[in-house]
């Protein structure tokens, strides 16, 4: 191709990885009007466009930009101003902290937090609400374990949302009661709406503001798209629409709308591709709930402690139903499965899609999909797979306690690759930090936080992390144009100071010109 000198090209120098397999590397990136025009030699780009500025990177790697192919993306930005619980390694710890926030805080204001795990804490069964009230009485608590599918308040949050003996629970959720009937403090599933309910509405300005928390944040740490999953209020995606309006969005991103309000799109015309840095793709559904939790949906005989097989959230029937009319309006069905049974259905249901995602496609897509059965596996063949590989570090040592007999087919990565899944990670954020160092090294590593690796033979090579991080993401959201560096392909990328293994994975940074 030509290009006229110009002062508006840029010309990069870098060892670069393209994830282009005519071209795997090259030593330059010539860049205008927001895309890659010609990959190749410092000399032949140099002779391309003579008067192209020039970034010179030479000491560091240049790969196509990072992409977060899961997060809550506003919900993170929240998340940033509230109580971290992660990482506590006993109730007492916790109390501390939260004795700490509540000491801040005007008597009778709301704490909110999240990201403890009751493995962690050594908790074998679920802690109770007298544990909060004794460093926090007169403040309501809302506290989320990790995988936000479990929460624990405290008595005075439990008093606001009126929650006691003879409240029913929700369809889809559980209070946790005591042999009396009476509520413990834990709620699973959709009863944790019960008390999120009573929190004070956030005003738009605050809303707007975790939505530029959350997407600096991510960019700050080398993303240039994201994935956001909806589980957040409609004024969620609202704010990121209308930081791309004002030219203030850091990154692209691809948003799910909650199947609830599907008819809304239906009745508004609305459809996916935008054309700018936001645009509505998918529509979210959950199977079930998550491990940690004791929610995730299993086969019998369930967990290994004896809680039972999880609980169902949307049915199989919902999902094939509204999974169609999604397609029929161009969007992508997405499915929240983490137990081996909530993953046999979702299956199932989308077997019954799969003829029309392809006339339109479209890949089917499952988030998570953790714990599966060996004979599925093969049934992934041309799905979209969201996986979060930070969560095994955490995640290990339970899976060797509550589901021993799943723990060579949980975080199946090398087989579902094999078996022709597109893989796309992520972190879910807040479920966990969007830590791209630590996410590629449970990926390449699997070594859980107790030192153990999970399933060693699931590892992938630097390569398929890579393409997992980038290209991957890309494709199960549709881009064509993201994802690789190629001519025409939108100029985000993301440079690191290292890119070697798991043990050499370092600092990075996006560059989007």
């Amino acid at each position: 191709m030509s290009a006229a000198p110009s002062p508006d090209l840029t010309l990069i120098l870098a060892r670069t990885l393209t994830l282009d397999p005519h071209r795997p590397g090259a030593e330059a990136v010539l860049v205008g009007a927001g895309r890659v025009l010609a990959v190749g030699s410092r000399e032949d780009l140099n002779a391309l466009a003579p008067k192209a500025a020039v970034q010179d990177h030479r000491d560091l790697t240049l790969t196509p930009g990072l992409a977060d192919a899961h997060i809550h993306l506003v919900g993170y930005g929240f998340s940033l101003s509230q109580l971290s619980l992660h990482g506590v390694g006993s109730v007492g710890e916790l109390q501390r902290r939260l004795a700490g926030r509540a000491a801040s805080l005007p008597a009778g204001s709301w704490i909110q937090g999240g990201g403890f795990l009751l493995s962690e804490m050594g908790l074998s069964d679920f802690p109770e609400a007298g544990l909060l009230d004794a460093v926090s009485p007169g403040h309501p608590a809302l506290l989320y374990s990790r995988d936000l599918h479990l929460a624990w308040v405290n008595t005075a949050a439990l008093a606001r949302a009126n929650i006691h003996a003879g409240t029913p629970d929700p369809q889809g959720g559980q209070i946790v009661r005591d042999s009396t009937g009476q509520p413990t403090g834990i709620l699973l599933e959709n009863a944790c709406d019960l008390v999120a309910a009573c929190l004070p509405s956030p005003t738009p300005a605050q809303t707007m503001g975790a939505a530029r928390r959350g997407a600096a944040d991510l960019a700050a740490r080398g993303y240039v798209s994201a994935h956001t999953m909806a589980f957040e209020g409609p004024d969620a995606p609202r704010a990121l629409a209308t930081l791309a309006a004002q030219s203030e969005l850091p990154l692209r991103i691809w948003a799910c709308l909650p199947h609830e309000r599907l008819h809304l799109a239906r009745e508004l015309g609305l459809g996916p591709g935008s054309g700018g840095l936001f645009e509505f793709g998918g529509v979210k559904f959950f199977a079930d709930g998550a491990l940690g939790s004791r929610t995730a949906w299993l086969h019998a005989p369930g967990f290994a402690d004896g809680s039972g097989t999880g609980i169902a959230l949307d049915s199989p029937q919902t999902i094939r139903e509204l999974g169609r009319e999604a397609l029929e309006l161009g969007f992508t069905p997405v499915t929240h499965a983490i137990g081996d049974r909530a993953n046999t259905e979702v299956l199932d249901a989308y077997d019954a899609l799969r003829e029309e995602a392809a006339a339109r496609g479209i890949r089917l897509r499952i988030e998570h999909a953790q714990h599966l059965r060996a004979q599925d596996v093969p049934r992934f063949a041309g799905l979209s797979v969201s996986a979060q590989p930070i969560h095994l570090q955490a995640d290990g040592a339970m899976i060797r306690t509550l589901l021993p007999g799943l723990e060579a087919t949980s975080y199946a990565f090398a087989a579902l690759k094999r078996a022709g899944a597109l893989l796309a990670f992520g972190s879910d954020a807040p479920v966990a930090p969007p830590d791209v160092q630590a996410g590629f090294r449970a990926a390449l590593n699997r070594m859980g936080d107790d030192g153990l690796p999970l399933a060693p033979g699931e590892a992938l090579s630097l390569p398929d992390v890579l393409h997992a991080f980038t290209r991957g993401p890309a494709l199960a959201a549709g881009w064509a144009d993201e994802g690789h560096i190629v001519p025409g392909a939108r100029a985000a990328f993301t440079l690191w100071d290292r890119l070697e293994g798991p043990d050499n994975v370092g600092a990075c940074r996006a560059l989007v010109l």
